[in-house]
């Protein structure tokens, strides 16, 4: 073998290590080098380039096996939100709370949901001894998630423990919507037995009666809203209802129960306002507490004001906070619209008690003469003998009264077939009942008053005769319109521009503060009451050195809270408004939509003859003509 042979092994054993070293490193340099673009993507600050497109240059598996999930937003759509449907929201599982670092390890949670949706779902529960309710036993707080928080408040009475600052300044968040049914009055508790302010409360029976978007033909309670909009079955046994609430620990059955009233009361929420899909879970953005403010506009720390029914929480004496409240109904489309009758819902009280008949009839249908003999107008009997008494007239006839005049009326009919020379009935035109009948204005007082003169005096056309049920049915369907003409002219029903007087949140919260010093007094947590004290001191422009008499809580404990609305309009007014801009027409419009609305709604049977949804409007115009100047009262 020659020489040459292990040299020339050894040599291209060299040349190939060197080789494959120089290959490898080339290799690891060449991942150095893409290192940033995946080192960007997995940063979770720097989720986009700055074109605004997501990097994909990392593998997915390891992005994912990193990160749970790496989202690509942009600045202008946000990502969807999930909304659960009723039966999914009611799946979760409530969460108990006795103290401040249990509260605290929740708060981020439901901290993040508010952000999406600033609203929460709120009951109350409380044990009653002989007869009398002791202080709130039970906190409610659902998210729109379902996410149920359930807040025992014994641990914290009389200020054993004090109340995470957290917790109080969500209750008092100006921006975050409380609702359910009867919250107004559950936070009214919570000041007086914790000293806890509860603000931006919505009860949800006037959303109901506002959105109308299903029949609610059980009432206004929880657990038939919740059965009538949602489907939903709430246990209200009395048992569960009237349970100890400040047992040392609660039944399963006990915190679904408490947890179902608040994630009901949230899911109802959702519905009325359209933001939850019927067929199953929706996808929104979320909404901005102004936005959900707009769509609660009138209704924010309103408390309920209704009669009839009542509900199933006021069964026993604990139960008599929540308001009594009648059924409500479904609405039209339109104000013009049939809607199912009020008066054949209701299975308790009949409709119209409580209103007030008139003691003698409206018409007498006595006559006025001219002195040629010609017929002018029917009037009552008072009227026609205030003639004779004058020496003005004659009698002409007993049966039927007839007053002939003995000087030349100021007019005269345009023809014999007059709506005002017609007699009529004493009997309701809608169902023909003839007793207990009450005036119904078909124009309602409200419009009306602000008319020119020229179209209400002496206007009797629009005043009819309804029975006490028909008269309170009309009522309600009346409310439908009046709500499509608060919609159509920006005219609110006591909101901001519609009431007189508004109420000044600060004076308010000083009135509050005092009140709950003097009815809690020592009770108060330590904290809480030198916050409430420093509020009542800022107010007061007391130095905070000064001690707070007993003078001075008395003094803040009864502030005047209304101030003067400076912009208020009427609703009416501003409805009259809106139609005077288009002249003399412009009213009779909304004159004829009042009366169309009545023939539609309450489909009178016994009408008197000639009653028309034109009365008058021909004789207007050719009296003052269509430029006639609009002089509102």
């Amino acid at each position: 073998m020659s020489h040459r042979g292990p040299v020339t092994a050894v040599i291209t054993t060299v040349l190939g290590a060197t080789l494959g070293g120089l290959l490898i490193w080339r290799v690891y340099r060449t991942r150095r080098k893409r290192l940033p673009s995946i080192q960007k993507v997995a940063d979770p600050e720097e989720k986009e380039s700055a074109s605004g497109q997501c990097q994909y240059n990392q593998p997915q598996n390891l992005v994912e096996k990193e990160f749970k999930a790496v989202e690509c937003q942009t600045t202008q759509l946000p990502p969807p939100v999930q909304i659960p449907s009723a039966e999914q929201l009611l799946g979760v599982k409530p969460v108990m709370v006795s103290s401040e670092e249990e509260w605290q390890q929740l708060w981020p949670l439901m901290q993040k949901e508010l952000s999406v949706f600033p609203v929460l779902g709120l009951d109350c529960e409380w044990v009653s001894a002989k007869g009398q309710a002791s202080a709130v036993s039970l906190l409610q707080m659902a998210s729109y998630s379902g996410l149920c928080v359930l807040v025992r408040l014994l641990p914290f009475r009389n200020g054993q423990r004090p109340f995470p600052l957290s917790l109080i300044e969500v209750l008092r968040d100006p921006h975050v919507l409380k609702v359910g049914v009867g919250c107004y009055e559950d936070g009214k508790r919570l000041t007086r037995d914790y000293g806890l302010s509860l603000s931006c409360t919505v009860d949800l029976r006037y959303l109901a009666l506002r959105q109308r978007q299903a029949a609610v033909n059980n009432g206004l309670s929880l657990k038939s809203l919740a059965a009538d909009l949602l489907n939903v079955s709430l246990d209200k046994s009395l048992e569960l209802r009237c349970s100890d609430w400040e047992a040392d620990q609660l039944t399963m059955e006990q915190m679904t129960y408490a947890a179902r009233d608040a994630q009901v009361s949230i899911a109802l929420f959702l519905h009325l306002l359209g933001l939850r899909s019927e067929a199953g879970p929706a996808s929104s953005s979320g909404s901005s507490y102004s936005e959900l403010a707009a769509r609660c506009q009138g209704l924010v720390d309103v408390p309920f004001r209704g009669r009839g029914d009542g509900d199933d929480k006021a069964a026993d004496g604990e139960r008599r906070r929540r308001t009594r409240k009648p059924p409500t109904y479904e609405s039209p489309e339109s104000g013009d619209q049939q809607v199912p009758d009020p008066r054949k819902n209701n299975k308790r009280k009949p409709l119209g008690v409580g209103y007030s008949a008139r003691k003698s009839p409206l018409y007498d249908n006595c006559f006025l003469h001219a002195p040629d003999g010609q017929p002018l107008c029917t009037c009552d009997k008072k009227k026609a003998k205030w003639y004779l008494d004058k020496g003005i007239g004659v009698l002409q006839s007993e049966d039927p009264f007839v007053v002939r005049l003995l000087f030349e009326p100021s007019g005269r009919p345009d023809s014999q077939q007059d709506y005002y020379l017609t007699a009529k009935e004493n009997l309701c035109v809608v169902c023909g009942k003839a007793d207990s009948y009450i005036r119904k204005n078909i124009v309602p007082h409200e419009y009306r008053r602000h008319f020119p003169t020229e179209m209400k005096d002496h206007n009797s056309h629009d005043i009819l005769l309804l029975c006490t049920s028909c008269h309170a049915a009309s009522n309600v369907h009346d409310s439908f319109l009046k709500q499509q003409l608060a919609d159509e002219f920006a005219a609110p029903q006591g909101c901001e521009e519609g009431v007189r007087l508004l109420e000044d949140s600060d004076r308010r919260r000083v009135r509050s503060a005092a009140r709950a010093l003097l009815t809690a007094g020592e009770g108060l947590p330590e904290q809480r009451r030198d916050e409430l004290q420093f509020l009542i001191k800022s107010f007061l422009n007391m130095n905070e050195k000064q001690e707070l008499t007993d003078e001075a809580l008395q003094q803040a404990a009864g502030l005047e809270t209304r101030i003067f609305n400076e912009a208020y309009v009427p609703h009416g007014l501003k409805v009259v408004q809106a139609h005077a801009e288009q002249g003399l027409r412009g009213l009779m419009d909304l004159e004829r939509r009042w009366r169309q609305h009545f023939l539609t709604a309450m489909q009178p049977r016994h009408l008197p003859p000639l009653w028309s949804v034109d009365h008058n409007h021909s004789k207007f115009l050719r009296k003052y003509g269509e430029d006639l100047p609009i002089k509102l009262n």
